[in-house]
């Protein structure tokens, strides 16, 4: 099939654009978040194409991801996403707006784009209504066992973490930098210095460091630490246990579906973290034998086969649907003239 989305969340979309088909990226001279296209990534099965050229593309189902886009792909395409071509909506995010167990998604209540939900508790928290919903859990391009633990240090990934603060858990860190230093990785890390202020705990940026290297990198740390509160679950997490790292995760979202405790750490207790961080900063051995179950629950649950399998199923039956849904359009309205 031909297969159309935005360049939206990179660490998704490279595990998504392995799959089967040709995935068409919309590519403009601004290279924003309406013309990313692969971001100098190498997919060999994402074809950058210009906005003014889908028409023409025969695309055969949409992934939207962003309420937006909607519109978006209608005014492109001039087909309505749902009716006149097929599509789904991926749903990265956990609601935001409290009360959170009532908070409506954009797509409730209509029957025409089913929600995929990267986790079981989106799916649970996000008020859909009458949308068809499923889940397909994350999957990983295995980047291979690198851990060597060798640095008595943390390691940790968050984006923009001064501005996302409480969400991305960044005012624990600190915590567990009383038992070792903590290195994050991720975009503008450069700010953590100022806004812990003149306490200056023994938390660095490191900067947004390539994927490859940024591997290497954490691997090298004794331990992966994920305080993140209130965010889907982070692929980074995954990617630290396919490395064979052991992690110390806050005990959120899907979590304690994700981390069996034998593989570091999962609590809502940030002490009882903090204890356990600093018996795998002490013990390197145990360290090592927990990063081994992490990898191995990670490659059985995150696996690359099972979730492009998974989002064949749901891309095949939403191109299945749309045929039979446009004919009854076509005759309703064929009647009403």
């Amino acid at each position: 099939m031909k297969v159309l989305l935005w360049h939206v969340h990179g660490g998704w979309t490279d595990a998504f654009v392995r799959g089967d088909h040709e995935y068409l990226l919309p590519t403009t001279p601004a290279r924003d978040g309406w013309g990313l296209g692969r971001g100098g990534r190498p997919w060999d099965r994402a074809v950058e194409i210009a906005p003014e050229d889908l028409a023409d593309a025969d695309i055969d189902v949409v992934v939207l991801q962003r309420p937006e886009e909607l519109a978006e792909a209608e005014r492109l395409l001039g087909r309505r996403p749902g009716r006149d071509v097929a599509a789904v909506y991926l749903e990265h995010n956990t609601p935001k707006t409290a009360p959170v167990p009532t908070e409506r998604h954009p797509l409730a209540d209509q029957d025409a784009i089913p929600i995929v939900h990267v986790t079981h508790t989106n799916d649970l928290l996000w008020d859909a209504g009458r949308a068809r919903t499923t889940v397909i859990e994350h999957g990983i391009v295995d980047p291979g066992h690198r851990y060597t633990g060798r640095l008595e240090r943390f390691g940790a990934v968050i984006n923009e973490p001064a501005r996302r603060w409480r969400v991305t858990g960044t005012d624990l860190l600190p915590r567990f930098a009383e038992v070792a230093p903590v290195d994050v990785f991720g975009m503008r890390t450069d700010l953590l210095a100022s806004a812990y202020g003149p306490l200056r705990p023994g938390v660095h940026g490191v900067g947004d460091v390539a994927t490859g290297p940024m591997h290497t990198a954490l691997a090298e740390r004794r331990a992966y630490v994920h305080p993140m509160r209130w965010t889907s679950l982070g692929l980074s997490l995954l990617e630290a246990m396919h490395l064979g790292m052991p992690v110390v995760v806050l005990g959120m979202t899907d979590a304690f579906r994700a981390v069996p405790p034998e593989a570091g750490a999962v609590s809502a207790d940030v002490d009882e973290l903090a204890r356990a961080a600093k018996r795998l900063i002490d013990r390197p051995d145990e360290a090592r034998a927990a990063g081994r179950i992490a990898r191995e629950a990670a490659l059985g649950r995150y696996g690359l086969a099972r979730f492009l399998a998974d989002w064949d199923e749901v891309l095949g039956d939403a191109r299945r649907r749309v045929p039979r849904r446009a004919a009854a359009v076509r005759d309703r309205e064929g009647m009403s003239a």
